[in-house]
């Protein structure tokens, strides 16, 4: 397997870093990198050290990084988590303020340790820290209850001052969206899988409509309605597909949330190289984000509207005795 880290990939333009992976050799792990500058969103870094879980350190190669931002990789713990030696030397800095490394998540321990630091570390207020607690944990939460990954879930995150904006990243290796969500509801393929994951009160572990007591599906709508009504990104790959959420325009008092992720503003990609397991990158602009307690009242209203409309849905069919 081959990996090229660009000199840029963020969620607006992550279509040409994705389509570039190289699936044909399964044997070993190659990174390479842009030789001048690598500019990257912290799914990307997440998506690389998942996957490089999966091998032996001795199967994985690493060229000699010459750009001028190789220290990135370095602060951002990919060497140390794949156990990779490197030359580079860096000077350790606080890293409060500005980064989440890369950190793994086997248990709900580890969960509850993470989401205890992430907070103080990105000095982020009560406000502010509600949505990317709630993101975080249900994203992390998904990957311990469905994906079946012995490596568990690989997650980083960044603050970026210039637009003040939180990105983050989330990645595992295990049996991906469509086989869990074929368990109880048809599928036709990765991307028909990844349209019921985001479509509330769908979920993998029961047919019935709104879930059950401890699974709801409603994670993953909610936190694509977080990004629509801050106008964020949202993206999430898994088996060969692609969804991702691009920015709404107009007003951000009047837009509307669908139950049908497709109704959004969006883009889409199939036949891509093949993910095993899933990795989901958000955008939080720290300046939209509209207080918690209101975001998720609009969102739980558009969530039991849907929910009651597809119990009705099904009642309706005609049953054949």
């Amino acid at each position: 397997m081959k990996i090229h880290l660009p000199n840029s990939a963020f969620l607006g333009n992550i279509d040409p870093f994705l389509q570039s992976i190289d699936i044909s050799d399964s044997s070993k792990l190659e990174i390479t990198t842009n030789k001048k500058w690598i500019s990257i969103h912290p799914v990307v870094l997440s998506m690389v050290a998942a996957r490089g879980l999966t091998f032996q350190n001795t199967n994985i190669y690493c060229e000699q990084l010459e750009a001028t931002s190789k220290h990135y990789l370095a602060r951002m713990g990919l060497f140390k988590l794949l156990n990779i030696t490197t030359t580079i030397h860096i000077t350790e800095h606080e890293s409060a303020g500005r980064f989440i490394p890369l950190t793994q998540i086997k248990n709900s321990a580890d969960l509850t340790k993470f989401i205890t630091e992430i907070i103080p570390l990105l000095h982020l207020d009560p406000k502010q820290s509600e949505p990317i607690k709630y993101i975080v944990s249900e994203l992390v939460r998904n990957v311990l209850e469905h994906s079946g990954s012995q490596h568990g879930a690989i997650v980083c995150a960044q603050y970026y001052k210039k637009s003040n904006t939180i990105r983050i990243g989330i990645a595992d290796t295990g049996v991906g969206i469509t086989r869990t969500i074929t368990t109880s509801h048809a599928a036709n393929s990765d991307l028909d899988a990844i349209r019921l994951a985001l479509t509330p009160g769908v979920t993998g572990t029961t047919r019935r409509e709104g879930g059950t007591e401890y699974n709801a599906g409603a994670g993953l709508f909610f936190i694509k309605s977080i990004a629509k009504i801050n106008r964020d990104f949202f993206m999430i790959y898994s088996g060969d597909a692609l969804y991702k959420l691009l920015k709404s325009v107009g007003n951000a008092a009047h837009i509307r949330l669908y139950s049908d992720p497709f109704e959004d503003r969006h883009s889409k990609k199939e036949n891509l190289p093949y993910w095993q397991g899933t990795a989901v990158g958000i955008d939080i602009s720290l300046d939209a984000t509209r207080e918690f307690s209101q975001l998720l009242d609009a969102i739980r209203e558009i969530y039991l509207k849907t929910v009651k409309e597809r119990k009705k849905e099904r009642y309706r069919r005609p049953r054949f005795i």
